[in-house]
């Protein structure tokens, strides 16, 4: 995924763009990076936090920085923000989102001008890069901005910083979030609505769909208007953001407490208590604890001080031994329970098969696993989500192939989405019996939608349903 902030202020900014950025790291784990312009005009900073938090890599940047604008990022996968010397000036962006097409665009960039990139290891180009390229293809930004929102096949939300001011975009079809807040003297943007707050900032608004705004210290424009029509990403409040976040004007912990209620609502198990995987899943295990009146406990706890990224590193046997690593067991209230999991999801399996074993290991008499979505058939075209570089990485896809073989007719897929059927009840005894699990039953789409309560036709349920 990624996340960013964008700040406009009449004092030094600073500060404010070096904890705004902070606060999105739980967003991505590769590269952080920092861009001001001040008397001095441009000056950026990146670094690899693979290993290290953004706030102990860049503690020595800020002290040297200067500017009364700024935008940074937290990337889990391209260096940025890139500074672009164009024919329209220099500037600063960084994006979020997924280019599906990224091979027609460069080719099309390179047929009309003859353009050049830079790779990046491994012999990608940096998609922000491209984005760049592709607003400098037309006479000015605001036309760049639209056509980069038109011609991606994906996503796209970014931030653009001018000499005057900064511009926002939010991608075609508002997947993924923008916010803006606002104090005397200072104007900012950001993925999560919440890291603006300890700032002083108030809530301004969220743009809308393919909606493009300009800003500076004092004034906020509408370059470009909402559209009407909208697909958030709704992994957004199942995992991706940040407890203390809304999106659409919808509480992240809230709506994981009506999952955690809805699924409760639905079950039939009698464990001895309820814990959530921490910490994805504690919200929705609070929630169900509430309505069902098992006892909500915490059996095992998650070690952070010196794990505190939960996605490193990124070769997968190593996570799943970090991963185990970080959990320390409470034997007291494991020893001879039956217990019941809710976690925010179940992708390849790998890293709650690895809990569960510990949890047996550690003296549990059952282990009743509840995921807060349902199961997970398609890999993301949208938003760089997951890691998943196959369909195939999915623990359903996995299991169907061992049910149906390698020919797995399409229309089949509809019924494996359909809890009602017999192939999603076949489907998830078969990941039971694969993950060792006492019971296994996930969270309903129809319920999951009901958790949001929002239009259904505003979500994004793709990776469910294979919907679009």
């Amino acid at each position: 995924m990624g996340g960013f902030f964008g700040v406009a202020s009449r004092e030094d900014c600073v500060f404010d763009l070096f904890f705004g950025t902070d606060y999105h790291s739980h967003l991505g784990t590769r590269r952080g990076g920092l861009a001001v312009y001040g008397q001095k005009g441009f000056d950026r900073a990146i670094h690899n936090i693979e290993n290290s938090p953004f706030r102990t890599k860049f503690e020595k940047d800020i002290s040297d920085m200067e500017g009364h604008m700024g935008i940074g990022c937290i990337s889990d996968y391209e260096p940025q923000p890139l500074i672009v010397r164009s024919h329209h000036g220099t500037y600063a962006i960084t994006t979020v989102g997924k280019i599906n097409n990224d091979k027609e665009i460069t080719e099309q960039l390179f047929r009309n001008n003859h353009s050049h990139f830079l790779e990046m290891s491994g012999g990608d180009i940096n998609p922000t890069e491209l984005v760049a390229s592709i607003i400098n293809q037309k006479e000015n930004l605001i036309d760049g901005i639209r056509y980069a929102q038109e011609l991606v096949d994906g996503s796209m939300t970014m931030l653009l910083m001018t000499p005057k001011g900064i511009y926002a975009a939010r991608d075609k079809l508002g997947r993924t979030p923008v916010a803006i807040g606002r104090k005397d003297g200072a104007i900012c943007a950001c993925f999560e609505s919440f890291a603006y707050l300890n700032l002083g900032y108030s809530e301004e608004r969220e743009l809308g769909p393919e909606e493009i705004v300009f800003f500076n210290a004092d004034k906020l424009t509408t370059l470009s208007a909402p559209g009407t029509h909208m697909k958030i990403c709704t992994f957004l409040w199942v995992y991706y953001g940040y407890p203390s976040s809304s999106y659409e004007g919808i509480s992240v912990e809230q709506m994981r407490y009506n999952c955690g209620k809805l699924l409760a609502s639905r079950d039939d198990a009698a464990p001895d208590i309820v814990a959530g995987v921490p910490d994805s899943g504690t919200a929705h295990a609070v929630g169900y604890a509430n309505q069902s009146g098992i006892p909500f406990s915490r059996p095992f706890i998650k070690y952070t001080p010196t794990w505190p990224r939960s996605f490193m590193p990124t070769i997968q046997s190593k996570r799943a031994l970090i991963a185990r690593m970080k959990l320390i067991p409470v034997h007291d209230l494991i020893r001879d329970k039956s217990l019941l999991l809710i976690d925010d999801s179940i992708v390849r399996g790998t890293q709650l098969r690895e809990t569960t074993d510990f949890l047996y290991a550690s003296g549990a008499k059952e282990i009743h696993i509840r995921p807060a979505c349902p199961p997970l058939l398609f890999s993301c075209k949208y938003l760089n989500f997951s890691r998943s570089t196959s369909e195939m990485d999915l623990i359903t896809r996995r299991m169907i192939q061992r049910m149906e073989g390698d020919d797995v007719p399409e229309e089949a897929f509809a019924e494996y989405a359909d809890p009602d059927s017999d192939r999603y009840a076949a489907l998830l005894e078969e990941i039971r019996k694969e993950l060792n699990f006492t019971s296994l039953r996930y969270h309903r789409l129809d319920d999951l939608i009901k958790s949001i309560e929002i239009d259904p036709c505003k979500l994004c349920t793709y990776c469910w349903n294979g919907k679009e």
